[in-house]
């Protein structure tokens, strides 16, 4: 935590996460998480400290019931650019126009080509994901595909309940 540049604390903190009886001591551990994300933050490594320390702390924490330390891994987390609420959030649901319009944009298509496809124009089709990216907590169109497989089984699943 107070190391003076990142490869040290990298290295720190590495044998922290290592260490075998780390686990038995779920609340320090994710202190030490949520200090290391902030640390990455200010840094400039926003995507690193997201990616593990600050998400995993901010999930042990809720585990935990810690809601202030939640609440703090939470705007770290949405300080390093993740929108704020659950790590994973329920799925809203999207309606068809939105569905279609992600399936597409998925795919990997451009939103003037979604746009030719489904005679809509792309400031349409822009504000289509607009609406569509928080309803799945995501914030970039990489992360569509995931997000909408991830609908597609909570869909087969209450189908199936």
């Amino acid at each position: 935590m107070t190391a003076d540049d990142l490869s040290e604390a990298a290295r720190t903190y590495a044998r922290v996460e290592a260490y075998p009886e780390a686990q038995d001591f779920p609340f320090e551990l994710a202190r030490i998480r949520l200090a290391h994300g902030i640390r990455l933050r200010q840094l400039k490594a926003p995507r690193a400290a997201r990616q593990a320390p600050l998400l995993l702390a901010a999930q042990e924490f809720d585990r935990l019931g810690a809601t202030a330390w939640e609440n703090r891994a939470r705007a770290e987390l949405r300080n390093a650019g993740l929108p704020s609420g659950p790590a994973t959030p329920e799925p809203a649901a999207l309606t068809w126009q939105e569905r279609r319009i992600a399936d597409l944009a998925a795919s990997g298509l451009t939103n003037k080509e979604i746009g030719e496809r489904t005679r809509l124009s792309p400031r349409t089709v822009s504000s289509h994901l607009y609406r569509v990216f928080p309803k799945l907590g995501i914030t970039t169109r990489a992360a569509l595909r995931d997000a909408l497989s991830r609908l597609s089984e909570a869909d087969r699943t209450d189908a199936g309940a």
